[in-house]
């Protein structure tokens, strides 16, 4: 068998790892490069393979950076079955519909204020493209063995990253060489102790692994401290009288903060005050969440059992429409809003934070990972200006994050679960920046694993 590493090599976003094996072609994951536009349109338009040379596909979750090529995929030519779980086929149903409307937004805006030679002025896929990807889904659930290609089995085992998202454990035969040998794709990787979510599983015994190594030299707060650390924040602006605008993910982040508030509020541990959740995404996709208990840890299943559900309270209000959003900039005194994109590079978030962002009574959490040249970065890294929609504002907003909230594994995490696979020949090493990934190899190498971090386009053999 060989891997060519597509995407996601000594960088984050972007997954696509195609594994060649007995004449066949499957594809681990077919994501979104995101990054400075003219770049990430060049690397997602041009595949480093023939998409009608795919023979089908495994997908691990339904993150953008995992999930938002496929249509791509689809529209030249992929004619293959798309692997994943009940729950990633219902929340890519709305995830890649978002990402085509956003992209066709963004053509729209392009060909009004720039200069047609300055950057590529169609979009990569449009929505009719997104519903011919979906009718190439097959669902699997999780602990059961499926075929993949001759000589090619699979089964799902949970990662505990989002609602949907597997490790993917193959059972392979090589046929030229005469051997059988075990396979692991961990996607990415959650932590346990998460809300909402089942921490992530174990497999059987494995000779390779592609692993994620997004935080694979860095160690995250202690989740137990984020409702506390969440209530210093909220009581803290609240006082002040402003908003507290929180950019973040439409999918798992925005559910946890909703999971978070509502145990907040039962406790009074934070003022009575609305909790608005400004992003159409983010309501439906709480939606899929609610239809897929599968996936609940214990702790929100028992929620369920007593009839209370952790996706709507009191202070909480939905908001889809456009008026009502607009509405929230006439607000006066604290209030909280939720909205996308979590990195602030588009959606709704981006009017509130040009609303706001000047006035000194203002908090903008972030909860979540910013890729580098993201607004969300520049903030967090201490940016005095923020251009929003070509213009320059002010930062006088307090500007705060929470590290805890993240749904990567950290260094501990990635070697503790590294450590409880047995059997292990040689570890890959993707979905990180170069920091992250040399650490987390060089850790593993002085456990005396084998750990390589492969660069893009490379092509190994197994």
């Amino acid at each position: 068998m060989k891997i060519r590493f597509c995407g996601a090599t000594r960088e984050v976003t972007g997954s696509k790892h195609l594994l060649m094996i007995n004449d066949k072609r499957v594809l681990l994951d077919c994501g979104l490069y995101q990054g400075r536009r003219k770049e990430s349109y060049a690397k997602n338009h041009a595949f480093p393979f023939d998409p009608r040379s795919i023979d089908s596909i495994i997908l691990s979750h339904a993150h953008i950076d995992h999930c938002g090529n496929l249509p791509s995929l689809v529209k030249r030519g992929f004619s293959g079955k798309i692997y994943a779980t009940s729950a990633t086929r219902d929340l890519c149903n709305y995830m890649l519909m978002d990402s085509a409307m956003i992209q066709e937004r963004e053509t729209e805006y392009l060909k009004k204020h720039e200069e047609k030679s300055s950057v590529p002025i169609e979009p990569l896929y449009t929505p009719e493209d997104v519903k011919k990807t979906l009718d190439h889904f097959i669902e699997a659930g999780y602990e059961q063995t499926f075929a993949v290609e001759d000589g090619v089995a699979a089964c799902f085992y949970d990662a505990g990253h989002v609602l949907g998202s597997a490790i993917t454990h193959f059972i392979i035969y090589d046929k030229a060489k005469n051997q059988r040998f075990n396979f692991a794709y961990t996607g990415d990787l959650g932590r346990k102790g998460l809300p909402i979510l089942r921490d992530p599983q174990y497999f059987p015994p494995t000779d390779y692994l592609i692993i994620e190594s997004t935080y694979g030299n860095r160690t995250h707060d202690d989740v137990k401290n984020i409702q506390k650390q969440l209530a210093n924040i909220v009581n803290k602006a609240a006082e002040k009288g402003g908003k507290i605008l929180i950019p973040a993910f439409a999918f798992e982040r925005t559910q946890e903060l909703i999971y978070h508030f509502n145990i907040l509020s039962q406790n009074k541990k934070i003022p009575a005050i609305p909790i608005f959740i400004d992003s159409p995404l983010s309501v439906k996709l709480t939606d899929v969440f609610e239809a897929h208990p599968e996936c609940y840890d214990e702790e929100t299943r028992a929620l369920i059992k007593n009839k209370e559900n952790p996706f709507g309270y009191g202070d909480l209000k939905y908001i889809t429409e456009v008026e009502d959003s607009k509405k929230l900039n006439d607000y006066i005194g604290p209030c909280i809003i939720i909205s996308a994109s979590g990195m602030a590079e588009h959606g709704r978030i981006l009017h509130h934070l040009k609303n706001n962002i000047e006035d000194p009574k203002t908090t903008v959490l972030f909860v979540g990972f910013q890729a580098s040249y993201t607004l969300g970065r520049k903030l967090t890294e201490g940016a005095k200006i923020a251009k929003i929609f070509g213009k320059e504002y002010k930062v006088n907003a307090e500007i705060t994050k929470i590290d805890a909230f993240s749904g990567h594994a950290d260094k501990n995490d990635l070697m503790d679960f590294v450590t409880r696979i047995r059997g292990l020949k040689r570890i890959f090493i993707v979905h990180g920046e170069t920091e992250q990934s040399e650490a987390f190899a060089k850790a593993l190498r002085e456990k005396g694993y084998d750990a390589y971090i492969p660069n893009f386009a490379e092509e190994i053999e197994i």
